[in-house]
């Protein structure tokens, strides 16, 4: 993780001091936000025998929001939506992956990403990283339709793996198909005919055993 450098990932091959400023600013957040690709999720991937990391999520909800967007319950900017999911995760090159069903990994979550993004954006030129922030702040707040949305296509990704792995993380321990439904009921917030779609692969999963039959349990709300 970047985290783990004294400075920028830039710094361990310094752009010439010739390059103009404003894209030596960008640059060293572009190379920056590389650290992404190393940040590990819970999540398995489908085709190939390992968990997926952050950039290669990212991408795949801005697929899912081209490809479902006829989907939501409110019209929705398209291109804005993608601009929130690809900014959303950004934070988590300082601040790490949460797992969803992690209680206590989750109790400090906001005050940890907070600071990442204050730390991250700020690598930008200021224009950019009040733009940035902005979006990062709008997909948090969920106050809008193409928030809702992005909110809605972060939760019903890894759903999609989860199916495919056969539970994936549905089997955490102590996690039961309640906790499942309760995390994912944010994705009805944007749209009832996909959180439909989720709910009878919960339930079929459960149906199916891979996922235990139980009382809901104390968990994060991100």
């Amino acid at each position: 993780m970047a985290d783990d450098q004294t400075g920028p990932l830039a710094d361990v091959t310094p752009f010439p001091d010739t390059l103009d400023a404003r894209l030596r600013e960008q640059f060293t957040f572009l190379v920056e936000v590389d650290a992404l690709k190393a940040v590990l999720r819970r999540s398995p991937l489908v085709a190939v025998e390992r968990r997926e990391n952050d950039a290669e999520h990212s991408w795949h909800l801005a697929m899912m929001v081209l490809i479902l967007a006829e989907y939501s319950d409110e019209p929705i900017d398209t291109g804005h939506t993608v601009q929130l999911v690809l900014v959303h995760d950004l934070v988590e090159i300082y601040a790490g992956d949460t797992p969803l069903y992690d209680s206590d990994a989750g109790a400090d979550q906001e005050e940890r990403e907070v600071a990442a993004a204050e730390r991250l954006f700020a690598l930008l030129p200021e224009d950019q990283a009040r733009w940035v922030r902005a979006l990062w702040d709008e997909f948090e707040a969920r106050r809008t339709p193409e928030a809702r949305f992005a909110k809605a296509m972060d939760r019903l990704q890894p759903l999609l793996l989860n199916w495919m792995a056969r539970g994936g993380t549905w089997r955490t321990p102590g996690v039961t198909a309640e906790d499942v439904r309760a995390r994912k009921a944010v994705i009805g917030d944007a749209s009832t005919p996909l959180w439909r779609a989720g709910r009878q692969l919960i339930d079929e999963g459960e149906a199916r055993g891979w996922s235990r039959s139980g009382e809901t349990t104390e968990g994060p709300s991100a």
